[in-house]
């Protein structure tokens, strides 16, 4: 672990699920738990876009933390590789893929810091994790891995968490310039600043649907269908 902005409250909800015996991210939140390992939350996004029969075709998640979508694939017949920083999210997605007898290559790995691909992939997927990516730099990373990991003619697949003009944001701060969201922290906190009379560190990044559209286009990839929420899931390709 290198000390970033994104590491350690992934690191501890991970921590807690294995503790706890719990099945994904959202049972962690009051309000959006699951209905069990099956029921995650880009399910029916995934079950209208991609074809029923996978057979042949190669997928690539990250952030695939305990392994929902990416054993909802390989049920299909894709060829699986899931990826996902936190060890503890990697084992029992492991776990979770042996005990239903799914072939998936699973791998601790920092997307911010991708080595160079090995592979090429049919489909990219991200289930709700670039909104932890937050700063320009780190997102350029992770968009440029993805094309160099997309075969030609290839998809990239994302849900993720939108701006919301109803969102109370409390005692974050939100940058509208740059849909940046702060939270306090510590002088000593990983990647904080100093900045509105304080100390913050970078959280989330929530961006329009225009602003997002807008930074795939800067990054060689073209929309081709945007939709769901607040227009967080999307379609793309590379160029």
């Amino acid at each position: 672990m290198s000390g970033r902005y994104y590491e350690a409250e992934h690191v501890e909800a991970y921590r807690q699920l294995r503790r706890e015996g719990l099945n994904q991210w959202n049972d962690l939140h009051p309000g959006e738990r699951s209905q069990g390992y099956d029921d995650f939350e880009t399910r029916s996004f995934l079950d209208r876009v991609l074809p029923a029969d996978g057979t042949g075709l190669s997928v690539l998640e990250y952030g695939c933390g305990t392994g929902a979508a990416a054993c909802f694939l390989a049920a299909r017949g894709f060829a699986v590789t899931a990826v996902d920083l936190v060890p503890d999210a990697i084992a029992m997605a492991r776990q979770f893929a042996a005990e239903r007898g799914l072939d998936v290559r699973f791998a601790v790995q920092d997307i911010c810091r991708w080595p160079e691909p090995d592979d090429r992939f049919d489909y990219v997927i991200d289930c709700f994790c670039l909104q932890s990516i937050v700063t320009d730099a780190d997102r350029a990373a992770v968009l440029a891995g993805v094309r160099s990991r997309l075969e030609p003619g290839g998809r990239y697949l994302i849900t993720t968490a939108m701006y919301d003009p109803a969102r109370a944001y409390e005692d974050d701060h939100y940058d509208p310039a740059t849909g940046v969201v702060w939270v306090a922290a510590e002088p000593a906190a990983p990647d904080a600043v100093e900045r509105a009379g304080g100390w913050w560190v970078p959280h989330r990044r929530h961006l329009t649907p225009e602003a997002l559209r807008r930074e795939l286009d800067q990054h060689g990839f073209t929309v081709l269908e945007q939709a769901g929420r607040l227009g967080g899931e999307l379609v793309c390709t590379r160029r």
